[in-house]
């Protein structure tokens, strides 16, 4: 029988790490969180990675796997967070994944089929010099005419996987985005898992309002000496990592690219874009149960109708 796990989702800035933790505390859960920046070790305040004291004493896990120039793809997401659901399961807690990447929680609950692996490096080569010549846009364009689902869902700065993407369609003749099942599509007998998925929204204008606080927070907390420490560490514009909302942006301002007021604005502009993308990838799910944090009284009112729903869904099996 597949497992019942708890997932909760949203996009940046929504109050999933409160909200997780209540319901954790309630339930007696862990959290495995679903985020691809939190697993970059020494990258702390840009991506929000809780605080211990945001935890509030609850393991947390997927977090801090490896260093900035380390890869870590979906595939290592995956097999890390199976082993850990199965762990927690049978120390009678409750599996509870968390977070914003819908890559990753996509991947995880619906067994995605990944394309094979080995690279050809020479097409990379290519791709990457005609990233120079015509620039990011036109790489990305090229991904839209042969899979416009797999573009949707990457930044046009995030070469690398563009480029993959592209890759893998050289390779086999089939887009990324076919590699995956469909919710609808999928056998029961299929599913390790069988989920149980709360999306927490707030009114988009008051969503942008935060990710404006969240960056003047997070600068005043030290966000610029991380990026510089980064830097100075041979951490370079190059890699995956420093490719993530707020690192880029500063790397530009220490680069000398544009001053520090554009950066900020910067940070701003992409947070705000994030979260569109976001919403588009959760509204295809129709699994999710979409809750209103104004309307329901906060994370606190969220955790106490997700705590409820859980109690009953874990039993009907």
């Amino acid at each position: 029988m597949p497992m019942p796990i708890l997932v909760i989702v949203g996009p940046t800035g929504s109050g999933k790490t409160e909200t997780a933790v209540l319901v954790a505390h309630a339930v007696g859960g862990e959290i495995l969180t679903a985020d691809s920046m939190q697993v970059y070790r020494g990258m702390d305040i840009g991506t929000a990675k809780p605080t211990l004291e945001e935890r509030q004493g609850i393991p947390h896990h997927l977090i801090d796997l490896v260093a900035p120039d380390e890869h870590f793809s979906v595939t290592d997401y995956v097999e890390r967070a199976d082993r850990l659901i199965a762990e927690i399961n049978a120390r009678g807690a409750v599996p509870i994944v968390a977070g914003g990447t819908g890559f990753y929680i996509s991947a995880l609950l619906d067994r995605w089929e990944f394309p094979p692996q080995p690279a050809n490096q020479e097409f990379r080569e290519r791709m990457k010099g005609l990233a120079a010549e015509l620039g990011v846009d036109a790489l990305h364009a090229q991904l839209r005419e042969i899979d416009p689902d797999a573009a949707a869902s990457l930044h046009p700065n995030d070469v690398k996987r563009v480029i993959r993407a592209l890759e893998v369609y050289h390779l086999t003749g089939r887009p990324l985005s076919t590699f995956r099942y469909k919710p609808d599509d999928a056998r029961e007998d299929d599913r390790r898992y069988r989920p149980l998925l709360f999306g927490l929204t707030l009114p988009r204008e008051v969503l942008y309002q935060h990710l404006a606080q969240r960056v003047s927070t997070q600068l005043d907390a030290g966000l610029l000496e991380e990026v510089r420490r980064l830097y100075e560490s041979g951490y370079g514009p190059e890699l995956s990592s420093m490719k993530g909302i707020t690192y880029r942006q500063l790397l530009g301002y220490l680069r000398g690219e544009y001053d520090f007021a554009t950066a900020v604005e910067l940070m701003v502009r992409d947070n705000c874009r994030y979260v569109k993308r976001q919403f588009t990838w959760f509204n295809a799910d129709p699994r999710i149960h979409w809750l209103d944090l104004p309307a329901v009284g906060g994370p606190a009112g969220a955790a106490q109708q997700i705590v409820s729903a859980w109690r009953i869904f874990k039993d009907e099996g």
